[in-house]
């Protein structure tokens, strides 16, 4: 883990390290193993920052399960953006399925709050959410992922597939911004 990161003229120190990150992944995945057993879930990873979380995720989910992707945003720059765009990619069937969405962050809930009723709509047995991060104070909708891997304070963050503007997505582990 590298003491400091520079992206785009700002400074990132470290947050989560890979081993912490990998412990809690595994305590997430079985509870998910429990949760999910016999019920054959679609997951749901929505890119592009929940790619390194879905795969470290899905490869410790021993259950059988399936995974598909779905790409909406929200953010620009070091901001929600405030507005989320429309689902692109889905091409399963959801009637009937149980749906577990993996997202990289919940915020303030504006992807969550566009993509949740767009995925009940499509009439799956069930829909929950599972985070990587949560940002609890930041929230300004009533979301309440069902997993969250970590609950962490309203500062900006970086790695592990979240970036800023492109930037930072293929570190291994967690930075957050600098004071």
């Amino acid at each position: 883990m590298r003491e400091r990161v520079y992206v785009h003229g700002k400074t990132f120190v470290p947050f989560l390290d890979t081993a912490t990150i990998e412990a809690r992944l595994s305590e997430v995945a079985d509870q998910l193993d429990r949760d999910y057993d016999g019920r054959d879930p679609l997951f749901l990873a929505v890119l592009n920052g929940s790619f390194m979380f879905a795969s470290d995720l899905l490869k410790k989910v021993t259950i059988p399960c399936e995974i598909s992707f779905v790409k909406l945003a929200s953010y620009s720059g070091m901001q929600s953006s405030g507005s989320v765009t429309s689902l692109i990619g889905l091409s399963e069937s959801l009637k009937d399925r149980h749906v577990v969405i993996l997202e990289d962050i919940v915020d303030t809930g504006n992807t969550m709050m566009k993509l949740i009723p767009a995925i009940e709509a499509l009439n799956p047995a069930s829909v929950t959410l599972c985070t990587f991060l949560l940002k609890r104070d930041a929230l300004q909708h009533p979301i309440e992922p069902e997993y969250v891997a970590f609950e962490v304070p309203e500062i900006f963050f970086l790695g592990y597939g979240l970036d800023f503007d492109g930037r930072g997505r293929n570190l291994p582990c967690l930075y957050r911004l600098a004071e």
